[in-house]
Order: structure tokens, then C-alpha cells, then sequence
């Protein structure tokens, strides 16, 4: 969620779910049913450089479903700001796509509303079965011991990715491995109006996943064993203290990355005005904005200390797009067709190689056309260090209501006021407050 007015969207997110939840579905009659057999609407996120992109991605695939079955699929790509208010307004009212791509860390929450077709072994059947989809990727559907509310679509982690001109004009030999080693570097990298490291201090959603990553590096988790809010942990104020520190402390992140929401930080990487960047799968935008391939190397996100792993030395959230279907379809047969087309190995190839992610589908990740070095990487992480964000029924709110506090710490630290373990630990509080009471 790439939110510039994250505080009032926020609210009407936590309303909305609450709402949502109570009525215990997104269907004013019900259930679904096929009495629209030549039609579905397809809400799809914004996954390329630019919705356009996106469009020339998708159009011609949508073309070839039309052809092989008749079913013509409208299909409206919905920016990141909007998708997650757009789908909750969708629960309660009802009026909502047939089929729609929800981020993976959404899955819980979004179950929780009833307003999902739930992906028993029957619905799971008509697309080829469960065992398709690799482990990692159905870790990112749904609550535990409930049927999966979502079908894995694009599987994506960060990396590291780093300029290599400007490390050899710094005199760098090698990415860094470790926070330590990439703030020294990106203090050797700050300077001539260029920056060591870009980052999207109003982007909500880069927000959360990135203090995720880091409390796992502290030993330390947002919610209790039982699923209650617990922001305000030593584990999880020093994590973010560490991040938003990056600029107030280390200072090498431009304070104007304050604002930024909506993937700026990834044109100014590819521009050359920051050395590295954190970021999901970035190769196919870094490439629609000019930079070739070998202008830049890919590396594991650091940790801090030794080398990624499982607990302690996670590095990336399990990240990806997942494809859900509203119960309340009146295209229930021609939805799972399409799901059955889009995770089909040759759609899977297909739209993966588009974006730069990964197959979830066992079979096409296997594909040569995965076994790139870059993507290696990814694969690398997804496979040992990486860790799915909480798979609870206030993962959204959660969302909001931290992701906001982060951003108000970095909008502090832009304005040169110091990052303290005291006013990280206000903000987690004011956001600890948001949430629901158990």
C-alpha cells in the first residue's frame, strides 16, 4: 500500500474491516453463482513501473483467455494506494470484481471478512491441486488450519541491489553483508549530491516490511503467541529505531526520501543518484527505466551478523501477489478457469518473467528461464531466510496503523529531529492503540 495520506486512509481501513467482519461477508445475496458465464472483472495490482506497463503486460494474455474460452475478462489495474480501501469497500458492499489480486500479507485479514471463495481441495482440484504451489508461497494464504482465502500468483523477496560504478569509484570491492558494513559504505557513498541508499519513508506497506525483517533480526515479533498487538517490545522499538536511523543517524539516506510513496526511490536508483536500494524483485522496473542488467549486482539483504538464515537472521518477509476469488461471483465456473489459465505453467513463465518475481507454481520455477543469477538470489532467500508477515485476522490494521508510525519517524528524522528509543516507542504505542482490544 504506496499511501501519501496514510493516517486517514488508515482509519477508514480499520473501519471498513471491522465492518466487514461483522456482517461476515461482502454479498448482499449470499453466495455466488454463474449467471454471468461470458463475463469477469479482474481487479489487478500495479505491478510494473507504471499501470500502462501493467496493461501491456496483461491485455495480451487476457486476449488468449478470451480466445480459449470464451469468457472476456475487464480488467482494471488498481494502484497500490487505493487496492486494500477498494477491496474492503468491496466486502461490505458487495460490488466488488470476480477476480482480484490481493498483496499475500493481506490474506488473514481479508478472510476474515467472509468475502472470499475459500480454496478447499474441491476449488483447489479444479485448478490442478494444492501440491503445485510451493510451500513457501501457501504459507502466505490464509490463517492456520483454515482453508487458504487465496491462490499464490507472483512470488517475490528483497535483495540488495547495488550500483557498480559507484562502488568502484568508491573503492568498494564487495556489497555489504552485514548493517554495520552497509552503513559504512553508504557513508563513503554519500556524497556529490548522491546518496548511499534509497528508501520510501511514506510507503506504508515498504515500511512494515522492512521493521518486520529487522525485529526478526532482534529476536522479536509484533504479535504474542496468541495473536495480541505487542509493538511496544524491546526487540521491536529497537528494530525500528535501527531502519528510520539509517537517515536520522547514519545519515545516508536523502531526508526527501520522506516523502517518498510511490517508487521514487527506484527511478532515483536507476538514475544513479542513490548507490543501493532494498527492494522486491526490482529487475524488470529497474529495467523499463533504462538501467541494463550489468549496471548493477544483486546481493542477500544484510543481517546482523554471520549469514542469512532462518530466526534471528531473516532477511526478507515472504512477499508476493496472490489471486482471490469473491464468493458472490456470478461467474464462479469462468473465475476458477481463469485462475486455472494465470497459474498454468505457461502463464506462470509468462508473467513472472514480466515482473522479475517468481513462480509460486513448483513446475515453471523450475524453468531455466528462473535460473538467472538474479533470480537465484531471490530464490536463495525465499527458500532459507525468509519469513511470512503474521498470518492474523489484524494483519491490516497492523499494517496501517505501524507502517504510519514509521512514516511519521521518518518525516522527524527529515526534519532533522532526533530518532530516539523514546519517540520510537511513543509512535508504536499511539499505533499499539489503533488496533482492536482482545
Amino acid at each position: 500500500m504506496r499511501r501519501i495520506r496514510a493516517a486517514a486512509a488508515g482509519a477508514v481501513t480499520i473501519s471498513l474491516l471491522t465492518a466487514a467482519t461483522a456482517c461476515g461477508g461482502g454479498s448482499s445475496n449470499g453466495g455466488g453463482s454463474n449467471d454471468s458465464p461470458k463475463t469477469l472483472t479482474y481487479w489487478a495490482s500495479n505491478q510494473g513501473a507504471s499501470i500502462e506497463i501493467d496493461k501491456k503486460v496483461l491485455q495480451p494474455e487476457l486476449d488468449k483467455f478470451e480466445k480459449q474460452s470464451g469468457i472476456k475478462v475487464k480488467v482494471e489495474v488498481v494502484p497500490w494506494s487505493d487496492l486494500l480501501n477498494r477491496i474492503l469497500t468491496a466486502t461490505t458492499s458487495g460490488q466488488g470484481p470476480d477476480v482480484l489480486n490481493i498483496g499475500n500479507t493481506w490474506s488473514a485479514s481479508l478472510q476474515a471478512t467472509g468475502a472470499l471463495l475459500p480454496w478447499d481441495a474441491k476449488n483447489f482440484a479444479k485448478i490442478g491441486g494444492k501440491d503445485r504451489f510451493v510451500d513457501s508461497a501457501l504459507g502466505s494464504t490464509g490463517a492456520e488450519g483454515k482453508d487458504p482465502a487465496a491462490v499464490p500468483l507472483y512470488s517475490m523477496a528483497y535483495a540488495l541491489y547495488y550500483n557498480k560504478k559507484s562502488f568502484a569509484d568508491a573503492g568498494i570491492a564487495k556489497p555489504p553483508a552485514t548493517w554495520d558494513e552497509l552503513v559504512a559504505d553508504g557513508k563513503k557513498l554519500s556524497k556529490g549530491g548522491k546518496w548511499g541508499l534509497g528508501a520510501e519513508g511514506s510507503n506504508v506497506s515498504e515500511n512494515i516490511h522492512h521493521v518486520f525483517v529487522f525485529a526478526k533480526q532482534h529476536g522479536a515479533d509484533f504479535f504474542t503467541a496468541d495473536g495480541k498487538a505487542d509493538f511496544t517490545n524491546d526487540g521491536v522499538v529497537a528494530a525500528v529505531q535501527q531502519y528510520v536511523g539509517l537517515m536520522a543517524k547514519d545519515k545516508i539516506i536523502a531526508p526527501g526520501n520522506a516523502e517518498y510513496a510511490q517508487n521514487q526511490s527506484v527511478s532515483d536508483f536507476a538514475k544513479g543518484k542513490n548507490a543501493m536500494l532494498l527492494w522486491q524483485s526490482a529487475s524488470a522496473n529497474l529495467k523499463s527505466q533504462g538501467m541494463s542488467d550489468d549496471a548493477y549486482g544483486i546481493a542477500p539483504v544484510p543481517v546482523q551478523s554471520g549469514t542469512p538464515g532462518t530466526g534471528t537472521n531473516t532477511n526478507s518477509m515472504v512477499a508476493g501477489i496472490n489471486l482471490a476469488v469473491f464468493k458472490n461471483s456470478k461467474n464462479l465456473d469462468g473465475a476458477a478457469k481463469f485462475v486455472k489459465f494465470m497459474t498454468s505453467d505457461s502463464e506462470q513463465k509468462i508473467l513472472n518473467t514480466a515482473y522479475s518475481s517468481i513462480p509460486p507454481v513448483k513446475t515453471a520455477q523450475g524453468d531455466a528461464a528462473f535460473n538467472t543469477p538474479s533470480n537465484a538470489v531471490l530464490k536463495d532467500t525465499l527458500a532459507k531466510s525468509a519469513a511470512a508477515l503474521p498470518q492474523v485476522a489484524d494483519e491490516s490494521q497492523f499494517e496501517t496503523a505501524v507502517g504510519t508510525a514509521v512514516k511519521e519517524l521518518f518525516a522527524a528524522a527529515a526534519a532533522g529531529h532526533p530518532v530516539t528509543t523514546a519517540s520510537v516507542k511513543a509512535e508504536l504505542e499511539k499505533a499499539q492503540q489503533q488496533m482492536p482490544k482482545k
